[in-house]
């Protein structure tokens, strides 16, 4: 999986503060409309049709809109909670055009935010952390062209919502080099190729009920010398950093169907630079709407 992971670090007391973006797609398939799973499956037929899903998803996810609600939460050394939670609210959908590509000349699909009421900050608080406007579908790399960025390996099957779920195990490929761009007081950091995860498929429909990702190891990036200069710390390390997403189905009428949907992600990240800041990042998704090509938004 692409990661990428934003922080800022200017001050003599900094906020190491991170944001994944493992944001959720407002994606929909039909949960009815695949075929059943043989009784043995082969990783390779098995991703082929994970894929042809995905696709399917992305097709289908710019006529769908939802709220995400988001709880950016600072956390103690024993990841309890430090103080309150700052929270966030936005208009959520998906961008997928297979012609448009991305990193490395693939195919690409981006989670798009539209900021909802007044977005207030924390005194001092450059925002550094939150979601940004354009972000990376975390699914990418299940799409055929993409593919060749993991290793997978199936795991067998397990029950999600009381669902029979193939395990999917992934580690990532990608020699594309880390993409470290410096904003003012903030900093991201996309890291390609440097994660591993698991991923839960539904075994009749190839829908994706859940991800775990976590990086693997540790990265250390350089400071700028005008940021050092200001006290800063000369490197900074990102320590820990792992999300989980799970999806729901959906019901819809006019026409009446259910849909496969992101309910939630919890990602958890610790930087260590002048000082150690650790944060738990909550997103809810609730809304759900449909529109039609004349946007009359339908629920």
């Amino acid at each position: 999986m692409d990661s990428l992971f934003r922080c800022c670090e200017p001050r003599p007391f900094p906020r190491l503060v991170w944001a994944v973006v493992f944001a959720a797609v407002a994606g929909v398939v039909p949960a009815a409309q695949t075929p059943r799973q043989a009784a043995d499956p082969d990783l390779d037929q098995t991703l082929r049709r994970v894929g042809r899903r995905l696709e399917q998803w992305y097709s289908r996810a710019q006529t769908v809109v939802s709220q995400e609600t988001v709880w950016i939460q600072p956390l103690r050394a024993d990841m309890s909670p430090a103080d309150f939670p700052r929270r966030l609210a936005f208009e959520l959908r998906v961008d997928w055009n297979p012609s448009r590509t991305g990193t490395a000349e693939l195919p690409e699909a981006n989670v798009l935010r539209q900021p909802l009421g007044d977005q207030k900050r924390v005194l001092g608080d450059p925002g550094c952390i939150d979601p940004k406007p354009v972000s990376p579908e975390p699914l990418g790399i299940l799409l055929p062209a993409r593919r060749a960025e993991s290793a997978f390996t199936l795991r067998g099957t397990a029950r999600v919502n009381d669902r029979r779920a193939l395990v999917i195990d992934y580690r990532g490929l990608s020699t594309v080099p880390p993409e470290i761009e410096w904003t003012g007081e903030c900093v991201s950091v996309a890291l390609h190729g440097q994660s591993r995860g698991r991923i839960w498929v539904d075994a009749e429909t190839y829908d994706v009920l859940r991800m775990n990702d976590r990086l693997v190891g540790t990265f250390e990036l350089a400071v700028p010398r005008e940021v050092v200069r200001r006290g800063a710390a000369p490197t900074m390390v990102i320590e820990r950093a792992e999300s989980t997403i799970r999806y729901r189905q959906v019901q819809f009428d006019d026409p009446r169907e259910v849909l496969i949907l992101p309910d939630a992600i919890e990602t958890v990240s610790v930087w260590r630079g002048t000082t150690v800041r650790r944060y738990r990042i909550s997103q809810r998704f609730s809304g759900y709407r449909r529109y039609l090509t004349d946007a009359r938004l339908l629920d």
